[in-house]
């Protein structure tokens, strides 16, 4: 053991007290940090709830206990509005360090928070049986989801769906609104472009497996649904399916084309 004598008297005592003290407040914060960044690690890629505590420029910051939760305005689902005081979920898709603390970087736009709102719905997704192969999302408008049953006697859709559509009912509540589009996914890509353009009946199906390009080809009543207002379904069934979707009239003529290429990239798809 080592002892490093301190004048207790004078200015040397005090400067000696007041650097040990900054020095033991500097070390419980680094502690406290480093125990704030173990505790929400371990729910990165999780929903997690808050309380809105303020709002600035857009941006609402989340009093999350321990630490502060950041909603910036684009992780946000448009046309949606909280007030301080008012509790609110999100997905934590990364915790950060900086010298003012540790922010949780939040959204309720990505993907992820569509799928682990279902799987607090559905206990087949939380135990395995089903899966989500794919998610094709405009945050506040429409999604798309793509299932697998990995139990032959269990139906993906139903399962997300729920008796009665309770499980999406519940799940759209949450997200104001939006629609959601639930089909089973296919490794046979003809049937995969098929049922992401539902609720759109196909006439024929025309694949390049090399560009991973379709020619969709639809009876003139069924044009509008294979399209979407702004021709969003046809953009989500691009997105979901990862294929350019080319949607033509039953004579051939080109109607509307969705390159999954050319397509913003949806919120969360720089965050997985």
């Amino acid at each position: 053991e080592i002892v490093f004598p301190i004048e207790s008297k004078g200015d040397y005592g005090r400067i000696a007290a007041q650097t040990a003290k900054q020095v033991i407040m500097q070390k419980i914060r680094e502690a406290e940090k480093t125990s704030v960044v173990a505790e929400f690690g371990k729910r990165e890629g999780e929903i997690v709830n808050g309380t809105v505590q303020r709002i600035e420029r857009g941006n609402i910051f989340v009093d999350m206990g321990r630490a502060t939760g950041l909603l910036p305005y684009e992780e946000q689902i448009p046309g949606e509005r909280f007030s301080q005081g008012e509790r609110v979920r999100a997905y934590l898709y990364r915790v950060e360090e900086s010298p003012r603390g540790v922010f949780l970087r939040l959204s309720r736009s990505h993907p992820k928070f569509l799928e682990k709102l279902f799987e607090a719905e559905a206990p087949e997704l939380a135990s395995g049986s089903v899966v989500i192969k794919a998610i094709a999302r405009e945050a506040g408008y429409r999604s798309k989801i793509a299932a697998l049953a990995l139990d032959n006697h269990i139906d993906p859709v139903g399962a997300l769906v729920g008796q009665r559509g309770v499980r999406v009912s519940t799940v759209m509540s949450e997200l104001r609104g939006e629609k959601i589009d639930i089909i089973e996914w296919s490794a046979e890509p003809k049937k995969f472009i098929e049922e992401a353009l539902s609720p759109a009946k196909i006439l024929n199906i025309e694949i390049n497996e090399a560009l991973l390009s379709a020619v969709v080809n639809v009876s003139e009543d069924q044009q509008s649904l294979a399209i979407g207002k702004g021709g969003q379904n046809v953009r989500l069934a691009a997105k979901l399916t990862g294929w350019r979707i080319d949607i033509q009239s039953a004579k051939g003529v080109e109607l509307a084309v969705a390159d999954v290429l050319d397509l913003p990239a949806q919120a969360g798809d720089n965050r997985l």
